[in-house]
């Protein structure tokens, strides 16, 4: 079955992390890799063998050209990203554990895609032979230019037909240039077919507020979301699947997780809720589900509850990986999909 090509546009960042557990204050050197919500959607489709691209803007320097090779070493095309500006954003990580949270900080002011403008990106040319493209909440709390082109894009794609898919992704410290999320999220997420979003997502992006739900407890109650999944349906009638991950925070180092998906009528749950002890790096979690998910409507169209499954499966799996990419294929999620979570030596 030809599935088309995914289309994903947004910010990639070089990613800088403490090694192991170490805390800021005690590290004379960081791990070094690149990551971004979009881009590790794209990364994910690559290991599963569907054609994809990555849109971005990257400055033309040496760091522009290193994260270039860095995703063409993945397999995601690379043919649209555009160059100019001034830099590659950066983000710093900390590594928590057990009690203490992880910490992220942000170094990505003015960064190349922060000055992008409407017209840079020929969409038209982008989304030839494209049959679904994505974004995250993330690329229109940049800036300005990054939103506006975010709708280009969006809007290019509902001409064409193509299936749209966000990942609300609400970030509170990226919202900075003088719009809130809820001012400019909405006029984009109206575009949208496929919508995922957890509980803080739903009510800061959209103003709809789930009850009864307390995610420091360690344990999640699915029926809880079909709520807010139906006021989302109703508040932007284009959307055909709502879709939440459910993650159970009981410890920095032990997550539960699972998610529904809602098509309007049915709440789907995932067969199986994972308990995952022992996180390796949680960073790309969502992205991770983001892109088993989108692997799963397509290959089983007729089929959410799979595609539920499959996403839910790769996206625990990721919890075992270091670096924001998902680094795992289509074998290994199904292996785990239908129950072998004994992690032997495969020989």
């Amino acid at each position: 079955m030809n599935k088309g090509k995914v289309i994903t546009f947004g910010e990639i960042m070089l990613r800088l992390s403490t090694p192991g557990y170490l805390r800021f204050s005690q590290v004379s050197e960081f791990t070094a890799t690149y990551g971004g919500g979009e881009a590790n959607v794209a990364v994910s489709l690559a290991n599963y063998g569907i054609p994809v691209d990555f849109v971005t803007r990257l400055p033309e320097n040496d760091l522009g050209r290193a994260c270039t090779m860095d995703l063409r070493k993945h397999a995601v095309g690379v043919d649209n990203i555009i160059y100019g500006g001034e830099r590659l954003g950066i983000y710093f990580l900390e590594t928590g554990a057990v009690s203490r949270a992880s910490k992220v900080v942000y170094d990505r002011a003015y960064s190349a895609i922060s000055t992008i403008k409407s017209g840079m990106v020929k969409w038209d040319k982008v989304f030839e032979g494209a049959t679904w493209f994505h974004w995250t909440g993330i690329t229109p709390a940049i800036s300005q230019g990054a939103a506006d082109v975010c709708l280009e894009a969006i809007e290019e794609a509902n001409k064409r037909g193509i299936t749209v898919s966000t990942d609300l992704n609400y970030r509170k410290n990226l919202w900075n240039y003088g719009k809130e999320a809820n001012e400019v999220m909405p006029k984009l997420v109206s575009g949208c077919d496929v919508i995922l979003g957890n509980e803080e997502d739903a009510e800061k992006v959209l103003g709809i507020k789930p009850f009864g739900i307390d995610v420091t407890g360690g344990h999640i109650e699915a029926d809880a979301y079909l709520s807010v999944s139906q006021q989302i349906v109703e508040q932007f009638p284009r959307c055909k699947k709502v879709i939440t991950t459910l993650r159970g925070s009981i410890s920095a180092n032990h997550n539960s997780w699972t998610g529904v998906l809602y098509d309007g009528k049915t709440l789907y749950k995932a067969n199986n809720t994972y308990q995952i002890t022992h996180i390796v790096d949680r960073v790309g979690g969502g992205d991770s589900f983001m892109g088993g998910l989108i692997y799963g409507l397509l290959t089983y169209p007729t089929d959410d509850q799979k595609a539920l499954d499959f996403a839910v499966a790769a996206s625990c799996l990721k919890h075992t990986i270091f670096g924001d990419y998902n680094q795992v294929s289509v074998e290994e999620v199904e292996k785990l999909m239908n129950g072998d979570s004994s992690g032997r030596v495969s020989r």
